[in-house]
């Protein structure tokens, strides 16, 4: 860790420990980020986390949904994220006035909706699910019901093959996940024979086929550190690689480049927050996510029922 690094998470332990704060990070976030936070997860690790921590300041180092839904669990605590600019492309590729008539168009569907979503698509869906436990709670719909789901139509389109049940897909997806490209992955494959291909869910089909496994996040990490293979080709935005080299420093972790010359596999909202606007976010208690009390609520019953159905 870097001289400048060492001195802001100095800082930032300091300020924890006055302002009783709690630091969130997802395995997205630059290395320094997840090494200074409380807690590193994915999407459903860090909900729960939200929900369960006794802290009066929660700073959550990821995306704006991922904040929206730390205050949507905590109303009564105050939350805050290092850059307001730190949005999401497969949240946004759902704005709630469409989607509102996308459901009118399907009334008798029941509306499962990928975390990865804004608090008013929450509010206007049935359960919320997480790429950890998308086939749980799709298994768990009545099966008279139809189902919707939304906004990622790579992972509903995965979840269908999981659980066999047919859904409405909305079609969205996310930017990084993609991006990558086939062809470099299969020379990989051919460059490095005994390592084996994780992939994240929200990836492609044409993409997901040449997976040894898939999974969330934090299942692809689990399973680095458990499977016996030396060498892994990792099919995700490219911040996890941190925590699996750290899971298991004897292991070699290849990013899977995308089609473009470019760092297309790092999620370019997820980088826009640095250690140095966590410190300073604590520092000035902003900026802080505000939810009208009314949307907030509407949004937070299907996000217990996912915590209850996991």
């Amino acid at each position: 860790m870097r001289m400048d690094s060492l001195r802001l998470s100095a800082r930032l332990l300091k300020l924890k420990q006055e302002k009783q704060a709690v630091l969130l990070a997802h395995y997205y976030q630059e290395a320094s980020i997840q090494d200074a936070a409380d807690f590193v997860g994915d999407s459903l690790e860090l909900a729960r986390a939200a929900k369960g921590t006794d802290a009066k300041i929660i700073v959550f180092a990821g995306v704006h949904f991922m904040a929206e839904g730390a205050k949507i669990l905590n109303p009564s605590k105050k939350v805050l994220l290092p850059d307001l600019r730190a949005g999401c492309s497969l949240s946004d590729s759902c704005p709630p006035d469409r989607f509102a008539n996308f459901k009118t168009n399907h009334p008798d569907h029941f509306v499962v909706s990928y975390i990865n979503c804004s608090a008013a698509i929450k509010a206007q869906s049935d359960v919320i699910c997480t790429s950890s436990n998308a086939v749980r709670i799709v298994e768990r719909v009545p099966k008279d019901r139809p189902i919707l789901f939304a906004p990622d139509k790579n992972l509903g389109a995965w979840v269908e093959k999981q659980t066999g049940r047919k859904m409405t897909l909305w079609p969205g997806s996310c930017i990084v996940h993609e991006t990558f490209s086939e062809r470099k992955l299969v020379q990989l494959k051919v460059e490095n024979p005994g390592a084996l291909v994780i992939a994240h869910p929200e990836c492609e089909e044409e993409i997901l086929r040449h997976a040894d496994f898939i999974g969330s996040t934090a299942a692809l990490l689990r399973f680095t550190k458990e499977s016996h293979s030396q060498a892994f080709i990792v099919v995700t935005e490219a911040g996890i690689l941190h925590a699996m080299q750290c899971a298991s420093p004897n292991k070699v972790f290849i990013p899977s480049p995308p089609n473009q010359a470019c760092a297309c596999n790092d999620c370019p909202f997820m980088k826009l927050n640095t250690l140095e606007k966590v410190v300073r976010c604590l520092e000035e208690e902003s900026p802080e996510i505000l939810l009208e009390e009314s949307l907030r609520s509407r949004a937070e019953a299907p996000l217990i029922r996912m915590l209850e159905w996991s």
